[in-house]
């Protein structure tokens, strides 16, 4: 009732202080709670001093910048901060009701607050500090979390010399894996008709379909034509973690994002490689704009025995140290690529990996995003996402706007096929240090022969 209290009070301040009628309807409840929500979590959550004026600034011209839009004439007052976050979220709503009367039917009450949060957001001038609509925020989560589909199981691509679909990789324990599909397989008729020429969407939308209906794949494998295959389409959950056998025993990772599986995905991935004689891996983290701090933590830690893998500084200058989690795989060489879109926990992956000294980085310089978002959640779908930290690495650099030097500089080839060694450079160089250091190891561990060495056997 309190809270019902204020708000009926602010739009009697609101018409008296813009001489207009006190019936003039006040900003909805909801609104209001999201927007004061969304002032507090920023001036008090974002990693820097906020100016409590440039936000106040920011709303108005946010709210203009709609109503010209929307060929809504007429000017709102300026918006002066106060002594107190109270007052000046009462100047937001004010300007929110005053924004909403001039506007009339023209505006909804929810695009008004939209506006003005997203000028709360924009005041900061922070491009990782945002207002997320409820479609934006579904998509973000999706990209992170992965959505669930109808399909085989089967990770495709073109195959360049044959022109039918390949297979890239099976989804683990999906109904292709447990047909025995395997990686490099091609998929030479789907249903009986030819995949030569086909696209990937082409193929995929054969491929996918409604969970417990049918399709039937014929495949080649060595050149040998397979028996067709009936599989039992089932509910796939898109995968962030693809794993493939290179040639020498090299395991091979790509992480497309850091979720909230991703972690659980690498380990049954080594564990997959393992099982296969993997002697060594190559993580490729190219192209991967990062994800959750957490999966950072945990995908560092399937390398990193023991030891600090990421410090955080809040807006206190509060440090906190995330260590390993003890889930560290026997060490083994490692090589993870890198390049200019790599960034945020993947960056934070990077500089635990090669501080820590278990792997070494190879390819080009990556983004520099050495800081941490938190995502605060509103209460109709929506969302604001705010720096509320910046991460340091084990030996403490910071790498924002810096980012990671690899150890061996390669430059990207002209139209790189990521994963195909031999229309990927930085994967050949990474192949090459592996082998060396495979090579390496082999000579060093080796039995000392000649006189007095011992008993034959």
């Amino acid at each position: 009732m309190k809270r019902l209290s204020a708000l009926i009070l602010t739009g009697i301040l609101g018409a008296a202080l813009l001489h207009l009628p006190v019936a003039a309807a006040a900003l909805p409840a909801s609104n209001a709670s999201e927007i004061a929500t969304s002032y507090n979590d920023l001036t008090t959550q974002f990693y820097k001093k906020v100016d409590e004026q440039r936000v106040l600034d920011s709303v108005r011209s946010s709210l203009q910048t709609l109503l010209k839009h929307e060929n809504v004439k007429g000017a709102l007052r300026p918006l002066h901060a106060g002594t107190t976050s109270a007052a000046n979220i009462r100047e937001i709503d004010l300007a929110v009701e005053s924004a909403g009367r001039l506007a009339g039917k023209k505006v909804k009450p929810v695009d008004l607050t939209y506006a003005a949060i997203a000028g709360i957001m924009n005041s900061v001038h922070d491009r990782w500090t945002v207002f997320l609509t409820p479609k934006e925020y579904a998509e973000l989560n999706q990209g992170l979390d992965g959505s669930d589909f109808g399909g085989t199981g089967i990770v495709i691509q073109e195959d360049q010399a044959t022109k039918y679909i390949a297979v890239s990789n099976v989804v683990p324990d999906g109904p292709a894996d447990r047909a025995g599909i395997q990686q490099d397989d091609l998929i030479t008729a789907i249903d009986g008709a030819s995949t030569k020429g086909w696209s990937i969407d082409r193929a995929s939308a054969h491929l996918r379909g409604k969970e417990g209906t049918k399709v039937t794949i014929t495949i080649e494998r060595d050149r040998k034509m397979l028996a067709p295959i009936t599989l039992t389409r089932a509910k796939i959950h898109q995968i962030s973690v693809f794993e493939k056998m290179l040639p020498g025993d090299i395991g091979y990772v790509a992480l497309s994002v850091f979720g909230k599986d991703t972690a659980d995905e690498l380990a049954t991935a080594l564990d997959r490689l393992h099982q296969r004689g993997a002697k060594a891996y190559i993580m490729d983290l190219r192209n991967n704009g990062g994800g959750y701090l957490e999966a950072a933590v945990g995908v560092s830690s399937k390398f990193i025995a023991s030891g600090p893998i990421v410090s955080v500084e809040s807006r206190a200058s509060n440090i906190t140290t995330l260590e390993a989690n003890d889930t560290a795989i026997a060490p083994v060489p490692l090589a993870v690529l890198v390049n200019g879109y790599t960034a945020s926990a993947s960056e934070i992956t990077s500089g635990a990996i090669q501080d820590s000294g278990v792997g070494t980085i190879i390819g080009t310089k990556t983004f520099g995003k050495g800081v941490v978002q938190t995502i605060y959640p509103l209460g109709d779908g929506s969302a604001v996402k705010i720096t509320t930290a910046r991460y340091l690495t084990p030996l403490n650099r910071d790498i924002n706007h810096r980012g990671i030097t690899p150890d061996i500089t390669v430059s990207e080839n002209k139209k790189p096929r990521f994963g195909d060694p031999k229309d990927d450079a930085q994967l050949d160089r990474a192949i090459q240090y592996i082998n060396d250091r495979l090579a390496h190891l082999n000579a060093t561990s080796a039995p000392v022969t000649g006189a007095g060495s011992g008993s034959k056997r």
